[in-house]
């Protein structure tokens, strides 16, 4: 398994988007990355000044989104809805997509259930649990 250390995810991220703005070729995973970008305008700024962002802490106590961590989830999402895993993870996303009239929106609730549960698998030291993902789902 590839296993990036944060600077490397967070250098994907940049290359990525420098990439799309060049309109350089870009692989499958970098032309998913870039839809994500695209719809994310708040980052572009950390994006495109890597110097000054590449090595910045986003603590919860200072209530910022750490825009890394965000993107990093979206593309996690996007590869868990194209095999449905946990099964039915994609009923779930329907269902939202359906209740807030908004895929990106659907994607967030998503997100915050992700984060969530991997949160909980890590203070707790204990692998991540997937019925507990879509029982978070289901209350959304």
């Amino acid at each position: 398994m590839f296993t990036p250390s944060r600077e490397e995810a967070r250098r994907f991220f940049i290359d990525t988007w420098s990439k799309y703005r060049a309109g350089a070729p870009l692989s499958q995973l970098e032309a998913l990355t870039a839809e994500v970008l695209q719809k994310h305008p708040e980052y572009h700024a950390q994006l495109q000044d890597p110097e000054r962002f590449i090595d910045r802490d986003y603590p919860p106590e200072a209530g910022e989104t750490n825009p890394f961590l965000h993107l990093s989830l979206h593309i996690a999402v996007a590869e868990q809805l194209a095999i449905d895993q946990p099964p039915g993870l994609r009923g779930h996303y329907e269902r939202l997509v359906a209740k807030y009239g908004d895929e990106h929106e659907a994607l967030h609730a998503i997100i915050d259930c992700l984060a969530e549960v991997v949160w909980q698998a890590q203070r707790q030291r204990a692998p991540f649990d997937g019925a507990l993902y879509l029982e978070c789902l289901a209350r959304k």
